[in-house]
């Protein structure tokens, strides 16, 4: 760690500790609250994601099976899929990051507080607007990937499709902010001294990530928006009869849709490279080409999205371009891989159960990787477009290559989050039974595609060497969620019973171990100062009362303060007062969902009173700052 450990600040006490009750539960800006928040949340939608997949499997153990009527099990598959990409694993992943990234990078919160609060309380909204649609038996039923004509007024003319749109479109807010917040945090609020060759790769993939989230969302939200349109109010963009062209929807949507496969993939690889090296007892190897590496793997998955689409008749040069660039994404993903592997072994592996998840990860993402290459090949691809083949390859890139790592974290970071240590043998024990059963459910769809079964088929008939695969798959789902289950038993024992945690457990490389846990809500008492890439790792320095700025000490006790650096070499620039609580994030968060209310009710007056709201409400946040005389977003 670059400073010592001084007695905790009264008057940093004072400034950053937020009062208790239900007021300021809802008006919290704690970056450590919002993003357990984020967490929470998110593996709530992840359970009702694993009930939808439950009952799916239980439709298809067997042929001719009536569990559920069609239009049931259509909801079920589209309600699983926007639920695991939108709901889950990307605010899961957040949340990671909402927590971790100022302690990472020696802040004491976000850049924008206020606008980080506001992103949670939209994304549970819009979360609970799309839930409200299942409730009611008009949930989405045509994918996540929601292809037209079949989603437009015609085919579907019930209000589903509109949950899907307007749901998507008030959470793009929630997720672009949340994106900008982070790359702002991570470029001015840095310690001193970590440059950004010092970056922690943990941030270099939020980094990445929030990037690609700002260029990739708008083509999902223009594309949600332009069906809207068409549906409520008689517009024809995807309306071949007048014009339109069915396949825009397809470009728009893969544009968003394959960056957001590693939108997805790069902050679980990021908790891959943070877990390793400890682990490993031993840095990261290559550094800086696994840096490198992040960076270029979100650039290059802009130019694949036309690898999802080789089956609907495109030019033949347009494919082989594409084609191209989907084998060339391989490179930076391999290379990667190469270096986690050389870190285990040049170093010395400790088999504790975040290790055991991270090597998980690697096994299984090796081989939906592996299968994804195969998919770059055009006649291969036509050949087995929407097949359970697909199916498997997404769920071993996206299951394997997300869920393996966000248990890993869990299990790493829960003692910092929750100041408790969990069971290692409960803990060791769910590994193994998620590991088994997770390749026992997914495995056999590689075959039973290849033997020609259909994805997104609710019943298929007796005869064709179908039934025995897909009751196999769904006796390794069974497995998987009493694996995922004993994952939560184990953290929600410990919460209460499990060991108080040191601040240190793992011997972490990165400055949030060098916090107290769980953190003070100040998070440093002095701010640090760094002097590698593995601050906790460096011999200790004393810490000295040298003013960073004139008449300004690290320890920054005279208001509510964090230190602004340079973006690139981390110089002190000059201490910046953070905003507190407050409801204005809340009620303007109420404000907006309003207005998709408004919409899919067909209540014009409720939607514009949403909207006025919206600008009384803003108007009123910024007026209140000002008028206490506070720089807050």
């Amino acid at each position: 760690m670059a400073s010592t450990v001084i007695p905790v600040s009264s008057r940093l006490e004072e400034r950053w500790k937020e009062p208790t009750g239900v007021r300021a539960w809802l008006s919290t800006v704690d970056h450590k609250r919002i993003g357990l928040r984020y967490l929470t949340t998110s593996l709530v939608f992840f359970l009702a994601a694993g009930i939808e997949a439950m009952i799916m499997r239980a439709q298809l153990a067997t042929a001719h099976n009536r569990l559920v009527s069609p239009e049931t099990y259509d909801q079920l598959f589209s309600m699983h899929g926007v639920t695991m990409i939108f709901l889950f694993v990307t605010p899961c992943l957040f949340g990671f990051g909402n927590f971790l990234v100022p302690l990472m990078i020696g802040a004491r919160d976000m850049a924008f507080p206020r606008l980080n609060a506001w992103g949670f309380w939209v994304f549970l909204g819009a979360g609970l607007f799309m839930y409200a649609g299942l409730a009611l038996g008009q949930a989405p039923n045509d994918g996540w990937f929601n292809y037209v004509p079949l989603s437009d007024r015609a085919h579907t003319p019930g209000a589903n499709i509109d949950y899907y749109n307007l749901g998507l479109i008030t959470l793009a807010l929630s997720t672009t902010a949340g994106a900008i917040n982070f790359i702002v945090t991570i470029f001015k609020l840095r310690a001193p001294g970590m440059s950004i060759n010092r970056l922690p790769l943990y941030c270099w993939a939020i980094l990445a990530t929030s990037f690609a989230v700002v260029f990739a969302v708008p083509a999902l939200t223009a594309a949600n928006l332009m069906l809207e349109l068409q549906r409520t109010y008689g517009f024809h963009f995807f309306d071949t009869a007048r014009g339109g062209d069915a396949l825009l929807w397809q470009h728009l949507f893969w544009v968003f849709g394959h960056p957001d496969v590693y939108i997805i993939f790069l902050p679980a690889a990021g908790i891959v490279s943070a877990v390793l090296p400890v682990f490993s007892r031993r840095p990261m190897v290559g550094y800086t080409w696994v840096a490198v590496a992040t960076v270029s793997t979100a650039l290059i998955g802009f130019g694949v999205w036309v690898h999802h689409m080789f089956a609907v008749g495109l030019p033949q040069l347009s494919m082989a371009f594409f084609s191209a660039a989907s084998m060339m994404v391989v490179i930076p993903a391999g290379l990667q891989i190469f270096a986690w592997l050389a870190t285990l072994l040049r170093g010395r592996p400790v088999l504790l159960s975040p290790m055991l998840f991270i090597l998980g990860f690697v096994a299984t993402f090796v081989i939906g990787g592996l299968s994804g290459v195969m998919f770059a090949v055009v006649p291969f691809d036509q050949q087995v477009t929407d097949t359970y083949f697909v199916v498997a390859h997404f769920h071993y890139v996206l299951f394997g290559g997300a869920v393996f790592p966000i248990l890993a974290g869990l299990y790493y970071w829960y003692p910092k989050m929750s100041g408790r240590m969990f069971d290692e043998r409960v803990a060791v024990t769910s590994f193994w039974l998620i590991f088994i059963g997770f390749n026992v459910t997914f495995f056999p769809m590689h075959i039973v595609g290849l033997l020609g079964m259909p994805r997104r088929v609710y019943t298929y008939p007796s005869g064709l060497g179908w039934e025995t695969l897909n009751l196999l798959s769904t006796v390794g789902a069974v497995v998987l969620a009493v694996g995922l289950f004993t994952v939560l038993g184990n953290l929600l024992w410990s919460l209460r019973r499990g060991v108080p945690a040191q601040g240190d457990p793992w011997g972490g490389d990165t400055l949030e171990w060098s916090t107290p846990s769980p953190p003070p809500a100040y998070n440093f008492a002095v701010i640090p100062v760094v002097t590698s890439a593995h601050p906790n790792w460096d011999a200790p320095v004393v810490a000295s009362d040298e003013p960073g700025l004139p008449g300004e000490p690290l320890v920054l006790d005279d208001g509510h303060l964090t230190a602004e650096t340079t973006v690139l070499d981390a110089d002190l620039a000059a201490p910046v007062e953070m905003p507190e609580g407050s409801l204005w994030p809340l009620l303007l968060a109420l404000a907006l969902l309003l207005i998709p209310i408004g919409i899919i009710s067909s209540v014009d007056s409720l939607a514009l009173t949403g909207v006025l709201l919206v600008l009384v409400t803003f108007a009123g946040w910024h007026w209140h700052d000002q008028l206490v005389g506070e720089d807050a977003v």
